[in-house]
């Protein structure tokens, strides 16, 4: 896989439609996310449908975990998971047990930053340096407000990067030069377009650009 990829992230839609598209961009993306809203609605089934639809893809269940740590990891994983995700604002403690659980699992883990202060981003920087952090501009954030991505540089210091929220065409340039992600979390620009392909040939061609 390329040092950087985008991040297919699925969301409001039942599970056919989700695998029917995907199945249109498997070979243009990296990974494929397996939204919230599909698990809060469809539940473990999504992850297991997709797992059985792409045996080979690394799947993220964006499963949000804040509390019950071992338990939603488990759950994830038994059900074809690959990577799930922490709220780095939630407890120390669970943020622990989700990467004790993942790295015993041989998985990975990775903590959204969402609602998270500089002092405990760096916090969590310091603590899981096998962990992916991913900046997040929230939905409700970006349709409320009209805020685009933004985030705190603390100095990531090598460890692994996921953007996510409010990225386009405009503010993707400088994201790139300021962080330096690996993973690029698309979801409704490229499942709603008319051409996803398309669509996601033309974030990568971004991404290809502004590298170093």
């Amino acid at each position: 896989m390329d040092k950087y990829f985008i991040q297919l992230a699925l969301d409001r839609m039942n599970i056919e439609e989700a695998i029917r598209l995907t199945q249109k961009v498997e070979e243009n993306v990296g990974w494929i996310e397996i939204g919230t809203s599909l698990i809060k609605e469809f539940g473990m089934k999504s992850v297991r449908s997709f797992r059985n639809a792409f045996p080979e893809k690394m799947l993220l269940a964006d499963m949000k975990i804040i509390d019950n740590a071992r338990y939603e990891c488990d759950l994830a994983f038994t059900a074809g998971a690959n990577v799930v995700t922490v709220m780095g604002c939630g407890p120390l403690i669970t943020v622990q047990l989700v990467a004790e659980t993942a790295r015993n699992a041989n998985q990975n883990f990775m903590i959204d930053l969402l609602n998270t202060t500089e002092k405990q981003q760096i916090l969590l920087r310091d603590t899981f340096p096998d962990a992916i952090f991913c900046l997040h501009t929230s939905k409700d954030q970006q349709e409320r407000t009209g805020d685009t991505f933004r985030s705190n540089d603390i100095g990531w210091n090598g460890r692994r990067i996921a953007v996510a929220g409010g990225l386009n065409e405009e503010t993707l340039p400088p994201i790139i030069v300021q962080l330096r992600p690996e993973i690029f979390i698309i979801g409704s620009s490229i499942t709603k377009a008319t051409n996803p392909v398309a669509a996601i040939r033309t974030y990568q061609q971004i991404i290809k650009d502004n590298q170093f």
